[in-house]
């Protein structure tokens, strides 16, 4: 018979890809087998950016039958992005595909969400960050526009708790995804009823909240004769890919801060409960919750989306490269010529990032970056720089100061931005572990079924399982120069 106690199947969904990874703690370490991988697409239909839900949960199947071929396991645990759902009817049937957050639905959406009820009150209930893609804008979007599909929906499920409910038939709302959606009350960890009925969105869709780390149920008996598993677990962990990344941060110490790197930079701190006053306010800080009901206070910043999109305008054009040729040729490059802020509203949308940085160059009377190095360098520098923005942001409210950053996840394969992120902050820079999200997504899955004690438990065993690489500052002078060059460029 296989032995599958302690071995946990972990999902990360990311904007690109997906993968299938088995974790199995064996002598203090966390061991991980990739089972699967597969695309992650948005498809353009009349208009509408959509993300493909059945094929998710086609690939879903799929990474469950090869994670059975490799040995089977004992639980299941899926992570995605923040803010997008899927709607059911009164028969628990999907409405239609989950609209991907780059949709322009949302366009013009805060400016009415304003009018029903003020920017301010909102996030005074909520300490969450404004962006156009958050949930309460999707939503807001279908109240003037399409209200017949509110009317029509019976539940609202976040994109890990709609395959949590496809493997289960449990409708529930795990917590730290509910915090993405600019809906929930930070302090009571309830849906905010002044927001719902100011908004007119109806309360009713929403599921009970329920604590990362719920054991939600078992695999359907459908889905096992289908696929021929045992009724394995099913564990709703911390599903914001984010706050799985966050419990990954090998560190004991109880204040720390973190860039987590990937196609989104999310750099923040853990807290025990919500951050919410005038200060974060006026600097967009936001408040989302996190393992252990903690609290991250971070900013949200376009990361690596800059280079992906980029590289996929040269493919356009002709001309392929890797990441790491695009990194070698960066270095190339004579540095502090220019720079961009990586959050410009031209910025989010997919397109012709390599054109959009020369507009904003020129626009702001800089040195245009001609070539693919210069426009690397520029891409690198400015992240580097908008990183730094962010530390002095997070310090002013807290008050405290962190003389390391912990970078985690795929984006610290760029020595050259872990590099630059300590040259620029002035800090040392704690790179790893890469597969950060995939190990905190395993972590919890191992706490929900006692094989780990804590969350610091977890992270020492991660600490112990991965290699972290140490960035020291250099060029300090030169940094702080651009820098105060930089803040000119920034648009709040």
């Amino acid at each position: 018979m296989e032995e599958t106690k302690g071995r946990v199947l972990a999902f990360d969904f990311g904007g690109g890809s997906g993968r299938a990874i088995l974790g199995t703690l064996k002598d203090g370490k966390i061991h991980m087998e990739e089972a699967y991988r597969f695309s992650n697409d948005p498809v353009l239909l009349n208009g509408t950016m959509y993300w493909d839900t059945l094929r998710h949960f086609y690939e879903i199947k799929q990474g469950i039958l090869k994670a059975k071929q490799m040995g089977g396991f004992e639980s299941i645990g899926i992570d995605t992005w923040g803010v997008d759902f899927g709607l059911l009817d009164e028969h628990g049937a999907l409405l239609e595909s989950a609209v991907h957050y780059r949709d322009d639905r949302t366009l013009g959406m805060q400016e009415e969400v304003f009018k029903a009820i003020p920017r301010e009150e909102v996030y005074g209930i909520t300490g969450n960050q404004f962006e156009n893609f958050n949930t309460i804008f999707q939503l807001y979007s279908l109240v003037k526009q399409r209200p017949w599909l509110l009317e029509r929906a019976d539940k609202l499920l976040l994109m890990p708790d709609l395959f949590n409910y496809f493997l289960t038939g449990v409708k529930a709302a795990e917590y730290t995804m509910a915090t993405t959606t600019q809906l929930l009350d930070a302090r009571e960890k309830v849906w905010s009823k002044r927001i719902l009925e100011a908004l007119r969105i109806p309360a009713g869709i929403f599921p009970e909240i329920i604590e990362s780390g719920t054991v939600l149920g078992e695999l359907k008996q459908e889905i096992c004769a289908e696929l021929g598993v045992k009724p394995a677990k099913v564990i709703a962990i911390a599903g914001h890919d984010t706050q799985s990344a966050v419990v990954s941060v090998p560190t004991q110490e109880k204040d720390f801060i973190f860039i987590s790197c990937g196609t989104w930079s999310l750099f923040g701190t853990e807290l025990a409960a919500p951050l919410i006053g005038d200060t974060s306010f006026a600097l967009n800080i936001s408040n989302e919750g996190g393992y252990g009901n903690t609290t991250t206070l971070l900013k949200n910043i376009i990361g690596l989306w800059l280079a992906q999109e980029s590289r996929r305008q040269w493919m356009r054009e002709g001309q392929e490269y890797s990441f790491g040729e695009l990194e070698q040729m960066a270095l190339t490059a004579e540095p502090f010529q220019s720079f961009i802020d990586p959050d410009a509203p031209e910025f989010v949308a997919a397109g012709d990032i390599p054109g959009r940085i020369r507009a904003f160059c020129q626009r702001t009377g800089q040195r245009v970056p001609e070539t693919v190095s210069e426009v690397m360098c520029c891409i690198n520098q400015s992240l580097a720089l908008k990183y730094r923005y962010a530390l002095e942001q997070i310090e002013s409210c807290t008050g405290r100061h962190y003389p390391v950053i912990h970078m985690i996840g795929g984006g610290i394969q760029s020595k050259l931005l872990c590099r630059m992120t300590a040259g620029a902050s002035g800090r040392k820079v704690l790179a790893g572990p890469v597969e950060a999200t995939a190990l905190g997504n395993i972590a919890v899955q191992l706490m929900a079924l006692g094989e780990i004690p804590s969350v610091q438990e977890a992270r020492r065993i991660i600490a112990n399982s991965e290699t972290t690489y140490e960035y020291l500052p250099q060029d300090t002078e030169k940094w702080d120069a651009a820098y105060e060059k930089f803040k000119s460029f920034i648009q709040e």
